[in-house]
C-alpha cells in the first residue's frame, strides 16, 4: 500500500498512488459508473469536491466528453498527480483547483492519510500541513449538473452554508462520515436535501455486522454512506 505506481486498467497508463484505494475507486467509478447521470445539457457543468489523482474526472470526460469540470483537492502530493493524469491524457475543459472546500475562504489543518481519506483535521487528529480553502457556495452562480463532494470530513456544515443555492443543482453525490466521537450530522443532511427537493438513494460503506455489539471504526468514522440525491421529473 501507499506506493506509487502505473496502471493500465483504465485502457491506458494512468498513475495512482495507492493500490487498495484505487482498485475500489476503480469498481465504483469505472466498472460500475456510480457517477453516472442523465446529463440534460450538451455541455454538463461538474463540480468534483475531493478529485484525488483523478479517476472520476477521466471517468466524467469519457462518459461526457464535452462537460465543464473543476476539480477540487487539497492534498498537494495528490494534486500534483491528478495533474499529471489530467496532463497525459489531454483532458480539456478541467480546471484543477488544489484546495479544500469549505464554508469559508481561510487557512485549515489537514491530516494527510496518503491515499483517498486526507481530511481536513478535527480535534485531536495529528495534523501535518496546512491547505487553502475556498468556499463551495462560490461555485454554485450557475446551473450545476452535478455535485461530487467526497472530502471525508465538513460536508453537512458545507451544504447547510450552501442551502439556499442548492437549487442550482440537479444531482448531488455526498460520502457522509459519521464521527464516532460527536453527534451524528446524518439527520441534518438528509433534511438539507430533502428540503432542496431532492430525492435520496443510501449505501452503506463501512457498514458493521453486528452494530449493537460493535461498530467498525475508520479513520475516526463509525458510520460511512454514500447518498445519492437527485430530482425526480416527469
Amino acid at each position: 500500500r501507499y506506493s506509487p505506481t502505473v496502471t493500465t486498467l483504465p485502457g491506458r497508463p494512468f498513475e495512482i498512488v495507492d493500490n487498495l484505494s484505487f482498485l475500489e475507486m476503480f469498481e465504483e467509478i469505472w466498472e460500475r459508473e456510480a457517477y453516472r447521470f442523465p446529463a440534460r445539457a450538451e455541455r454538463p457543468f461538474i463540480l468534483d469536491g475531493g478529485a484525488n489523482v483523478g479517476l472520476s474526472v477521466a471517468f466524467f470526460k469519457k462518459a461526457y466528453p464535452a462537460s465543464e469540470i473543476i476539480a477540487f483537492e487539497p492534498d498537494a502530493r495528490i494534486f500534483a498527480v491528478l495533474e499529471r493524469n489530467v496532463k497525459a491524457w489531454g483532458l480539456q475543459g478541467v480546471s484543477l483547483v488544489p484546495r479544500a472546500l469549505w464554508t469559508e475562504a481561510t487557512i485549515l489543518p489537514f491530516l494527510a492519510e496518503g491515499s483517498d481519506a486526507g481530511r481536513v483535521a478535527r480535534p485531536g487528529d495529528a495534523a501535518a500541513r496546512q491547505v487553502i480553502s475556498v468556499r463551495l457556495r462560490d461555485y454554485l452562480d450557475r446551473k450545476v449538473d452535478l455535485l461530487k463532494l467526497d472530502i471525508e470530513e465538513g460536508e453537512t456544515e458545507i451544504l447547510e452554508d450552501c442551502r439556499d443555492h442548492l437549487g442550482q443543482v440537479d444531482h448531488v453525490f455526498v460520502e457522509y462520515h459519521g464521527a464516532a466521537d460527536r453527534p451524528q450530522r446524518l439527520p441534518r443532511l438528509v433534511s438539507l436535501l430533502s428540503e432542496a427537493g431532492f430525492r435520496l438513494n443510501l449505501h452503506a460503506g463501512n457498514d458493521s455486522r453486528q452494530p449493537f455489539v460493535a461498530r467498525k471504526v475508520n479513520m475516526g468514522n463509525d458510520l460511512q454512506l454514500a447518498i445519492f440525491a437527485f430530482r425526480e421529473r416527469s
